[in-house]
């Protein structure tokens, strides 16, 4: 895996976590994610917002039309009820995996 690339499949489990603390447009779960990982971990545009758009799609989240504090006009995201029992469920798969490679590299 190169440096600073996402696993596979984590980029939705980590979109869904940053906004259960509330909406944030694209750009800031981006930036949020990037902080929150001691700068490990760096989001694209061409994979954040393909992303944003699917589990929109999916009804995770909802979106609406806002003003960034830079005053430009962006989208704001929300986690929605559904989001909040998927983003369950996908850290209770994380945890699950997790656990079997933590196993596999303690007894190997």
């Amino acid at each position: 895996m190169p440096k600073n690339e996402m696993p596979s499949g984590a980029l939705v489990l980590l979109i869904l976590r940053v906004l259960r603390s509330g909406a944030l447009h694209g750009y800031a779960i981006a930036q949020r994610i990037h902080v929150l990982s001691s700068e490990v971990l760096h989001v694209e545009e061409g994979s954040l917002y393909p992303a944003l758009q699917r589990i929109l799609l999916k009804g995770w989240v909802s979106a609406e039309w806002g003003i960034s504090e830079t005053n430009r006009k962006v989208r704001f995201y929300r986690l929605t009820p559904d989001g909040l029992k998927q983003l369950e469920a996908e850290l209770s798969g994380y945890d699950r995996v997790n656990e079997a490679i933590q196993s596999v590299l303690r007894t190997a």
